[in-house]
């Protein structure tokens, strides 16, 4: 008899798109929807028949994008811009500082280093 390789918890496994629309809360015609608009946040894994599996992280970014644009009724490109900054701060966050660069960050060109209006 052939041994099994054990498999993740439930909570670890990528889902089908709609056991995501029930963990979320929407129907899976809105969750294609936000695939496409927030397409720089929202990456689904795809099975070799090209079916979306959902991963941890994807949930979480979709109930954050409801949580945007049903609760704090932000708009899609205002919710965009929210999560932009989410994602770059946790990024940021993450970052370690290199030893050649002494721990100090360079600035982006074309960007003022001085304090907005």
């Amino acid at each position: 008899m052939r041994k099994r390789k054990p498999k993740p918890p439930v909570e670890q496994r990528p889902v089908s798109i709609s056991t995501a629309s029930v963990l979320v809360g929407v129907e899976t015609h809105t969750i294609r929807y936000w695939e496409r608009e927030f397409a720089e946040f929202l990456h689904p894994v795809r099975t070799a028949g090209g079916q979306r599996r959902y991963r941890p992280e994807d949930i979480e970014v979709l109930k954050e994008i409801k949580r945007l644009l049903k609760e704090e009724l932000y708009t899609i490109a205002g919710a965009k811009r929210k999560l932009a900054q989410r994602f770059e701060a946790q990024s940021s966050a993450s970052e370690t500082p290199s030893a050649g660069n002494n721990g100090t960050h360079a600035t982006k060109r074309g960007k003022r280093a001085t304090a907005t209006r």
